[in-house]
């Protein structure tokens, strides 16, 4: 009977191997069953191990929520530029301003769009770096692809704190452009305005903020200083792209989302940009089109070292890279490549790279710049494969970039002037040589540099930014008190309510990145001015950012020496 509904079984799970009458001796058949009976289990069993696999697998990728992964990640990487007020036109602050821009954020990070950062990190790392890495992208996308799941409220990290004011107060100089009103109606509007510093002396710049007067409509602006006040305001044609005089040279830039330029100014690192007497401040000012009617006033404040201050090493900004004599024939591809020095001798001495701006028109394809030896060993500056007209910034290096004696200075710049690029200002496409306006082309990579000393490349520069900051008004906020306040070493924090572990305390700096994240189960909490990497932060402003309960409340932080 067994062996009958054996047989019976064995047929049924494997039809076509057997004929009908076929005598089986009943040892074979038992273990012909037991080898059927273990490749139908390992086949169920992998597909229960793929489910299990795929259920684990699922969660991990899908399981992101707005308060566990995601809005820390649109703190640190969007909001700098969308933020109420901001240049950016649209907050990403909060989940309720995610959610109805959720296809549109979709589109822009799926074709890396946004956040807009040209660079190539894999060629040179930079402060302040606003791209994407490969996990970040896919946590966004995996988070806005399952439906934008908030997670715990509760948890929601406290987010940065901006404001429109000014992060290194007011000063020792303050340059502004009379009010402005945009031009730009159906293209971009780029105006220039030349104004007197009034100086009467040499000072020493130690640090440079710009404040736009409208941040929805400053694209970015570039700053210039004219030793001999010759420049003039250029507001006519929309066009105004570069100053007209070689000898004008560049301080700065500024594009939304951009810190304060803050030089290190105290030993062992103290380095100045000087200004003369009788000098202009040249703004290049950038509105981007749909801004028509719209005003704006920007400013720049100036901070200099005191009259006398000693042991202050220069650093200048000037195009190294440069080529003012070329012509880009219609319906072709064109290289250009430039070097310092000319010849084959090299650099004379040791050189020190604080930062790097390549600067392109609209006919720009890609840029690089390096430097070699004879046997071509490559100190890497940068590397932007897509040009993009529209966002342009000088990227400061992690630690000063040290050229030795004999090093050539190079860069490439690639051209497209043909119908298959979509900015070519010129329909048909038209021959286009080197010229200040947009519709010219251009090919300089500037750099802030200064002589080599040695040690110069062990200098962490993202340490090295201190500013005396006594002039800042520190704000109060009822719930939260912090003292003593500025502070030097550390700074206590105390609320009007005891605190759990689930409430969060996240300290930010000026430019919106996150510092420390403080352990709160208390009312009273401590911050040893340091980051979650236990490194002392430089001098400057911070700002404390809490979810306590779900209310958000925030602290501004002044750190001194």
């Amino acid at each position: 009977m067994a062996v009958s509904l054996i047989i019976k079984f064995f047929r049924k799970v494997n039809p076509n191997s057997y004929e009908k009458g076929n005598e089986w001796d009943s040892e074979f058949l038992v273990l012909n069953l037991f080898l059927i009976l273990v490749a139908k289990f390992n086949h169920y069993k992998m597909r229960f191990l793929t489910i299990i696999a795929l259920f684990f697998i699922t969660n991990s990728v899908y399981g992101q929520t707005w308060s566990g992964d995601v809005a820390q990640l649109f703190y640190d990487k969007c909001t700098k530029c969308h933020h109420p007020g901001g240049t950016g036109g649209s907050s990403l602050m909060t989940y309720d301003d995610v959610n109805p821009m959720a296809s549109i954020v979709t589109t822009m990070i799926t074709n890396d769009q946004m956040p807009p950062w040209p660079p190539d990190n894999n060629y040179q790392q930079y402060l302040h770096t606003r791209s994407l890495t490969a996990t970040e992208k896919t946590t966004i996308l995996n988070w806005l692809n399952n439906g934008l799941p908030v997670g715990n409220s509760a948890s929601i990290p406290p987010p940065p704190v901006y404001t429109n004011s000014t992060y290194l107060g007011n000063g020792d100089l303050t340059i502004q452009i009379p009010t402005y009103t945009s031009k730009a109606q159906g293209i971009d509007d780029y105006a220039c305005f030349a104004i007197p510093t009034n100086l009467t002396q040499n000072r020493t710049i130690k640090a440079i903020e710009v404040v736009p007067g409208n941040p929805a409509i400053v694209h970015h602006a570039l700053i210039y200083v004219d030793p001999a006040g010759n420049e003039v305001t250029d507001t006519i044609g929309g066009n105004c792209a570069s100053p007209s005089l070689s000898t004008t040279k560049l301080l700065m830039g500024y594009t939304p989302g951009a810190t304060p330029l803050v030089l290190p100014n105290a030993s062992p690192l103290k380095l100045g940009m000087d200004i003369g007497p009788g000098s202009n401040i040249y703004f290049q000012m950038h509105y981007p089109n749909g801004s028509f009617g719209l005003q704006d006033s920007t400013k720049v404040i100036l901070h200099f070292y005191p009259v006398g201050t000693s042991g202050i090493r220069q650093i200048t900004a000037s195009p190294i890279i440069s080529n003012y004599n070329f012509s880009l024939p219609a319906n072709q591809i064109s290289t250009l490549n430039g070097q310092y020095p000319n010849g084959t001798s090299g650099l004379p001495v040791d050189v020190s790279i604080f930062s790097v701006f390549p600067h392109m028109h609209l006919l720009g394809q890609s840029i690089k710049s390096y430097a070699t030896n004879n046997l071509q060993d490559t100190i890497k500056f940068i590397n932007i494969p897509q040009w993009d007209f529209h966002w342009q910034d000088f990227y400061y290096f992690t630690h000063l970039q040290k050229v030795p004696a004999g090093y050539t200075i190079r860069g490439r710049g690639v051209y497209d002037n043909t119908t298959n690029n979509p900015e070519n200002p010129n329909s048909p496409p038209a021959t286009v040589n080197f010229g200040l306006n947009t519709t010219d082309e251009m090919f300089l990579i500037y750099f802030h540099y200064l002589t080599y000393q040695a040690g110069d490349e062990n200098y962490d520069l993202g340490q090295l930014t201190s500013l005396s900051l006594n002039e800042f008004i520190n704000d109060e906020d009822d719930f939260l008190t912090c003292y003593p306040n500025p502070f030097t070493n550390e700074i206590t924090i105390t609320s009007n309510e005891m605190l759990t572990s689930s409430d969060l305390v996240s300290v930010y700096n000026s430019a919106g990145e996150l510092i420390k994240q403080i352990k709160s189960d208390t009312n009273k909490m401590i911050w040893d001015g340091k980051n979650e990497n236990g490194i002392t932060v430089p001098n400057g402003v911070y700002f404390l950012s809490a979810n306590i309960k779900g209310h958000f409340y925030s602290q501004k932080l002044i750190k001194l020496n």
